[in-house]
């Protein structure tokens, strides 16, 4: 009885200790993004906290701002080119290696997830580098090229997950039947797996168009992506407009993923 009691004691310790540092958690992630949300309601010139009062006059601003309407132009048609290119490596390399338990798609699968290890700046420099030693001048394509190679491995890993629930027996019976391969993958597969794919897009997506360290090294000078002009606008003028346009980057991300986890179950997946 003192033993079962023990344990239950212990349980509910470790569940309490666990959900404080949840919360706290939560809070430390979370209250930045609320107190830049609030900010930008700010009817003042300065980024104060509290705002001294109430306004949406500068998400009005944000209409004038051509500067950044031209960053985010670029920033969407890199990051629709990364995604799009990251989907289609990523699905050809997620069923090469799920199919196979040999040593080369071990390596294989280190090799897609290795820019997910590597620092961020050391691969931005590096790819930067390799770029000057070819004799490919930084533009739009290094930036896509860059942009990629860093959002394939969601892509991979997402696609490896759904893989890995798919049902051996319905590729059997499909084969049984006369299928091709394509056929298969056309009508079967692909239905199945279309959740994860569409998970590792949204992902490849998001870190994209949030990049900071590829873009830096690898944009030209005529080739302003968002974050980085955010960036430059905090660093030289504290600029409150940035406070609007980061209001609605909050607002429609936390609105994309509400609709990701409705139709794949995105976190479900991250954790899978």
């Amino acid at each position: 009885m003192m033993s079962g009691r023990k344990r239950t004691l212990e349980a509910i310790s470790f569940e309490l200790v666990m959900t404080v540092i949840a919360v706290i958690a939560l809070v430390i992630i979370i209250a930045p993004s609320l107190v830049v949300l609030i900010v930008s309601f700010t009817s003042g010139f300065s980024l104060r906290f509290p705002p001294p009062g109430y306004s949406l006059r500068w998400y009005a601003e944000l209409w004038n701002a051509w500067q950044l309407h031209f960053a985010a132009k670029n920033s969407l048609i890199v990051a629709l080119w990364a995604t799009g290119l990251s989907v289609a490596l990523g699905v050809a390399a997620a069923l090469a290696i799920s199919r196979s338990r040999t040593l080369s798609a071990r390596l294989l699968d280190s090799l897609f997830m290795s820019p997910l290890v590597l620092p961020a700046l050391a691969f931005g420099l590096a790819a930067l580098m390799l770029f000057s030693l070819v004799g490919l001048p930084v533009s739009p394509l290094t930036l896509v090229i860059g942009h990629t190679v860093v959002c394939v491995p969601y892509v991979v890993r997402n696609t490896v997950a759904a893989l890995a629930q798919l049902e051996p027996t319905l590729l059997e019976s499909s084969a049984v039947l006369g299928a091709s391969r394509l056929y298969t993958f056309r009508r079967i597969v692909l239905p199945l797996i279309r959740p994860g794919i569409i998970a590792g897009a949204f992902i490849a997506f998001m870190s994209s168009f949030d990049n900071v360290p590829v873009s830096l090294f690898l944009r030209d000078a005529a080739t302003d992506m968002l974050p980085i002009r955010m960036w430059q606008d905090l660093e030289g003028k504290l600029d409150v407009t940035i406070a609007a346009l980061s209001g609605v980057l909050i607002i429609a991300t936390v609105a994309l993923v509400a609709v990701m986890e409705r139709v794949t179950g995105l976190s479900r997946r991250l954790t899978s």
